[in-house]
């Protein structure tokens, strides 16, 4: 609590109201705008401007006690290739929350998409069997309501509101809202077309629907395999470098 608040007085403050001043909010309005949308789609609904400006100023001042810190060192040391790997950090630092905001809401969603498929087929089984919609909804999250999942998070937070009295409809909607990814929308309109229909008529409903989420599970498996390739790349290079220096320097050093 005492860190916080001391970064938040020294730090995010400070540079929130300078880049304020400077009129950078106004200048970056539309990355800005884009950067909150993430944060609004990570942190809930009760996010704030005023929070990702906060945000953006943490950023900022980030990137000036790299640049601050490594000025120093290089004075010191007398090595100006310090200074510029300072420009460079404070340049870098800054841009990373940005890219990890992005990419924490594309994990989300990947996550999100994953397990969709499987949340649906319970539905379709539970309701094929005479459960009603609403009750079947409640009843896709048994076992699951202590996971910290992003579909499990939100499906329980509508049927939350659903038993506090609020509609079908609005639950489902605010459903839809707060996942903020293409496949739960398609999935919450089939929901609310053929939810009073029931039955026979909503389990084929959502059977034609689960064919195209399965592929797009597929897809999202995919997609990761080849980025847990591609991270591989990096280390085992790394790892060659070394072998070629361990093998070479030898020959190097009878040579000379």
């Amino acid at each position: 609590m005492l860190k916080s608040s001391f970064q938040s007085l020294m730090l995010t403050e400070p540079f929130a109201r300078l880049m304020e001043r400077l009129h950078l909010f106004d200048t970056m309005q539309l990355q800005i705008g884009s950067y909150h949308m993430k944060l609004l789609v990570l942190n809930g609904a009760d996010w704030t401007i005023e929070r990702t400006k906060a945000s953006a100023g943490l950023a900022a001042s980030s990137g000036y006690a790299a640049i601050t810190v490594c000025a120093w060192l290089s004075s010191v040391s007398g090595e100006p290739v310090l200074l510029l790997m300072g420009v460079v950090f404070g340049f870098v630092l800054p841009l990373r929350q940005f890219v990890d905001a992005a990419r924490k809401v594309e994990r989300r969603k990947q996550e999100i998409i994953a397990e969709l498929p499987d949340m649906l087929s319970k539905l379709m089984l539970l309701v094929g069997a005479g459960e009603t919609v609403q009750h079947a909804l409640a009843r896709c999250l048994d076992g699951k309501e202590s996971m910290k999942h992003p579909l499990y998070i939100e499906w329980g937070n509508a049927v939350t509101a659903l038993r506090n009295g609020h509609s079908f409809s609005s639950a489902v909607e605010r459903f839809n809202r707060r996942c903020a990814v293409q496949e739960v929308s398609v999935f919450t309109t089939v929901l609310l077309l053929n939810y009073r229909r029931g039955g026979e008529h909503f389990v084929l409903a959502l059977r034609e629907l689960s064919y195209t989420l399965w592929e797009k599970r597929k897809a999202v498996a995919r997609s990761r395999g080849e980025e847990a390739a591609s991270k591989l790349v990096f280390p085992l290079v790394g790892i060659l470098l070394v072998l070629m220096i361990l093998v070479a320097a030898p020959a190097v050093l009878l040579m000379s």
